[in-house]
């Protein structure tokens, strides 16, 4: 069980029989009457965000979480396969559960997958993944690196934007949390 004091971003606990991640927490203490802590908690099944206020000293259970690492193989429809590296099992996970990270899996690319109770919930990429550069308007002499940008469509179906000296073919780094290029690869 966690106690109030163990509270912090990014903490992984149960709450009325559902996974929430914590995203924000803040401990108060008021002159007058006991300390509490305000939370922001994102559920980690339907990925609806609850605020919720604990009394100082409150206990929540830990969650029957479990992450493991899994190869993604392809998608069909609206269903995104992976395979564990380990054991060969395959499972798929719908768009709902994939959400905006669907934009950068390619093929073999390796995420851990979290499951809750033996069920799977969720998918956690990599922070940076190396893409190619598929679809661009071609750049234009004396672009430099101070200039502007265009957008660029990626091997993997996503669009981001790029200085303008990048061209097809190119492999860049891109961040999956917030979509953005971060440098050439």
């Amino acid at each position: 069980m966690y106690s109030t004091g163990d509270f912090r971003n990014g903490l992984k606990i149960e709450f009325e029989g559902e996974p929430y991640l914590i995203v924000y927490f803040q401990h108060v203490k008021p002159g007058k009457g006991g300390a509490f802590v305000r939370t922001k908690m994102k559920n980690l099944k339907t990925g609806s965000v609850l605020e919720h206020t604990f009394r100082s000293g409150d206990k929540v259970d830990k969650p029957d979480l479990e992450e493991r690492e899994m190869q993604f193989m392809y998608k069909t429809g609206n269903q995104y396969h992976f395979m564990d590296t380990g054991s060969y099992e395959q499972i798929y996970l719908d768009e709902d559960h994939v959400g905006d990270y669907g934009n950068y899996l390619i093929e073999n690319l390796s995420v851990k997958i979290l499951f809750y109770r033996g069920e799977p919930i969720g998918i956690d990429l990599p922070i940076f993944i190396v893409l190619r550069i598929v679809e661009s308007e071609p750049g234009v002499r004396g672009d430099t690196v101070s200039g502007g940008s265009k957008p660029a469509r990626l091997e993997s179906g996503a669009v981001v934007q790029v200085p303008l000296f990048l061209d097809v073919g190119d492999r860049i780094k891109v961040d999956t949390r917030t979509g953005t290029y971060i440098e050439r690869a």
